[in-house]
């Protein structure tokens, strides 16, 4: 689950203040709503944040992934004109929201029945072991970052992991160490099914419409 909201803590920066390119996607996203129901826009705003703060993170030393300080929820509050509690509310309630620091890539599996009948637990031991550390906390040089959470939406293609925003899907003891081992080298893995599964099909292939299944090459 998501680590603890402390809005005191000593890793709380004192100022955050979104960058020419994030307040223009900020503004954006207040014009979608009505005048005087800019608070709606909280969610979209806490998320660009927290990509702001991951975007900073991965130039520093060593380096770190997207979470929401205290100060940008301050900073929230203003800019939307509502009480600050209200933001810490949203920001605590989501899991998709960090409130505390993580490293680079935020590595989350899904351990819930489907994921787990299908070994989630071999994965997150592989990870466990290949890194060196438990859930919920962080490699020395920052970049890996263990959490476990509920149902991610993928079971057909369990078991799977989300890191960042990439979902990586049957895997393997074997493949899921392989896509840390490529996100540690700065590259990029191969996103979705491990195995080479085309979206959420049946692992055997097209269990209907053939045809057109061969007409669309996706077999």
């Amino acid at each position: 689950m998501k680590k603890p909201f402390d809005l005191n803590a000593e890793y709380q920066p004192e100022h955050f203040k979104f960058s020419e390119k994030y307040q223009k996607l900020a503004d954006k996203a207040i014009a979608l709503y009505p005048k005087g129901k800019q608070q709606s826009a909280v969610m979209p705003l806490l998320d660009l944040a927290q990509r702001q703060v991951a975007e900073e993170g991965a130039k520093a030393t060593p380096v770190y992934g997207g979470w929401i300080p205290r100060a940008a929820m301050d900073h929230i509050a203003e800019v939307l004109d509502m009480h600050k509690v209200k933001v810490y509310e949203v920001a605590s309630f989501y899991s998709m929201y960090n409130t505390a620091p993580v490293g680079q890539y935020l590595v989350q599996f899904c351990t819930t029945t489907p994921c787990w009948l299908c070994g989630s637990s071999d994965i997150v031991n592989a990870c466990k072991n290949h890194l060196g550390i438990d859930l919920g906390e962080t490699t020395k040089d920052g970049k890996f970052t263990l959490m476990e959470v509920e149902c991610l939406g993928a079971c057909v293609n369990a078991p799977m992991i989300q890191i960042n925003d990439d979902y990586y899907e049957d895997l393997t003891a074997a493949s899921v160490v392989e896509v840390l081992e490529v996100l540690a080298q700065g590259l990029k893995p191969q996103i979705g099914s491990q195995t080479g599964r085309k979206s959420s099909m049946s692992s055997a292939g097209p269990t209907t419409l053939k045809e057109e299944a061969k007409k669309a090459k996706v077999v």
